[in-house]
């Protein structure tokens, strides 16, 4: 071809994920300025017009070299428009409240299944708790991000790849939570080994079938209400990646605990029967080749079952470790309270570093390919004003979340002392350093979400498997830790304004 011609092709036939629209051309050619003759000049078509109203792109080619082209970004041909921060407000806010909601029911339900025998006697399941319920961010959210990325990619459009998606990751997280509930056992028997310096082998049987099934039955019931938020928030225009991870919080730590309380409590009181825990935990060990076989459908869920077990075992002994802290806390009488309020501080920011970085791991699939990171995100440890100050999508995002930490630990204290107000401190300077702790929680973990999604990222691995295991894990020890050293210095504090006071009033008069 001796002359220039503009040709048009469909952005999905140039692999391109973004709708886009005619422009004018430049004039070019080797030598300088040349202008394309409009009768070789294609004019804009609309393409596409079920998923976008723009899919068009113009090309300017002399003879086999291209010279220039010109797109304009309007909207993703999948759906996703530029939000602004009052949609992300608006979006998450009411999944938080009602998440805040269910671990505030969660944290009364641990503060009154402590005292049963069970509990009493066999104190490692405390231990348990911590990993079972980080679960949900380990597996649950895990899952939620990978699916609202599908959908938001498109990739759950067709019915029957929307089913083989669907089946390969609920499988797969059935596989995972059977293996990672009888880690956490083992897990929890060596910690409480370690800790008191022998290892009570007549509760293994029971620590282990209690855990095993709590995990198998909490990531069945948790992972199909994923795959209905995200289809259901698919279909009515939301974005899923704001709302699917806090709906499961808002139910996963009240079922997890409740399932934890209620088989424990059964085997407890059928402990005479010898074969009933090693059936339990071999009936549920069995059916993992058929949750294998259908994983085997999508290769990469197949990909992510036999190469992403550290993230989730790390994650499991990471919250292990909060599982410590609260195993010898929760019994004192300075941490009174402690097991209504850890729910709530673990829940809240692992939640919130899921929504980020789902959002960021929906992001670099929009505008990335793996391996890859855009211009604008090459720094693996950005400057923390460019993660929270800039006008960037996810520094906005990040904001937002950030901005609604206070509020919603402000409402969550107030329906607590409404509701428990006997049990937890009452005093000004516990709230003010809960918040303090909160707040404290969120911005690392915020930090580090931007930071392992870039690293991750870079190294083609996707964040949604990678990363929302490893922050949730250290959000259920970040939150542990700050809230014993929160009631720690409340009640140092309080002791010290009495003997204050009892100085006072035995002085001379």
């Amino acid at each position: 071809m001796d002359g220039t011609e503009t040709r048009q092709r469909r952005a999905e036939e140039l692999g391109l994920r973004y709708a886009l629209s005619i422009g004018k051309l430049p004039r070019v050619s080797e030598d300088g300025p040349l202008s394309v003759p409009e009768s070789q000049r294609v004019s804009p078509k609309l393409l596409g017009t079920e998923l976008s109203r723009e899919t068009a792109l113009s090309i300017g080619l002399q003879g086999k070299k291209l010279r220039a082209f010109s797109c304009e970004l309007t909207r993703s041909p999948y759906g996703v428009f530029p939000e602004t921060a009052f949609t992300v407000t608006c979006q998450i806010m009411v999944p938080l409240l009602l998440s805040g909601l269910g671990m505030m029911t969660a944290g009364l339900v641990m503060n009154t299944i402590q005292h049963w025998p069970v509990f009493m006697e066999v104190k490692d399941l405390l231990t348990l708790v911590p990993p079972l319920v980080g679960l949900k961010g380990n597996l649950e959210m895990t899952l939620a991000s990978r699916l609202s990325t599908a959908a938001n990619t498109g990739q759950i459009d067709d019915p029957r790849e929307q089913h083989r998606v669907i089946s390969s990751n609920l499988a797969l997280v059935q596989v995972q939570a059977t293996v990672v509930g009888f880690l956490a056992a083992m897990a929890a028997l060596l910690l409480g080994a370690l800790s008191r310096g022998e290892l009570d082998f007549e509760k293994v049987e029971l620590l282990c079938a209690s855990s095993v099934i709590t995990a198998f039955l909490a990531a069945f019931a948790l992972g199909m209400l994923m795959v209905c938020i995200v289809i259901g928030a698919r279909k009515l225009g939301v974005n899923p990646d704001n709302i699917a991870t806090p709906i499961a919080a808002s139910l996963g730590d009240l079922i997890t605990l409740s399932i934890l309380a209620f088989f424990s409590s059964f085997f407890y009181k059928h402990k005479d029967s010898r074969y009933l825990t090693p059936l339990v935990c071999i009936g549920l060990m069995a059916l993992t080749p058929v949750w294998v076989l259908i994983a085997k459908k999508n290769p990469p869920i197949m990909k992510i079952l036999k190469f992403g077990w550290f993230p989730i075992i790390l994650a499991m002994m990471i919250s292990s470790f909060g599982g410590l802290i609260l195993n010898k806390t929760i019994s004192k009488e300075q941490y009174k309270g402690m097991a209504i309020f850890t729910p709530i501080i673990c829940g809240v920011g692992g939640n919130l570093v899921a929504i980020q970085t789902s959002r960021i791991s929906t992001y670099l699939h929009m505008w990335s390919t793996p391996g890859v990171l855009p211009l604008w995100m090459k720094k693996f440890w950005p400057n923390p004003c460019s993660a929270f100050c800039t006008s960037e999508i996810n520094s906005m995002s990040a904001r937002v979340l950030l901005f609604l930490v206070i509020p919603g630990h402000l409402i969550f204290l107030y329906v607590i002392y409404l509701v428990e107000g006997h049990s937890v401190p009452n005093s000004k300077t516990f709230v003010v350093f809960y918040l303090l702790a909160g707040l404290i929680q969120v911005t690392i973990l915020l930090y580090l979400a931007e930071v392992m999604a870039r690293l991750t990222w870079h190294q083609a691995l996707d964040p949604d498997n990678h990363c929302i295991p490893y922050l949730t894990g250290l959000g259920d020890l970040l939150g542990t830790g700050l809230l014993a050293l929160c009631f720690l210095i409340s009640w140092l504090l309080s002791e010290a304004e009495l003997d204050g006071i009892l100085e006072l009033a035995s002085g001379p008069p």
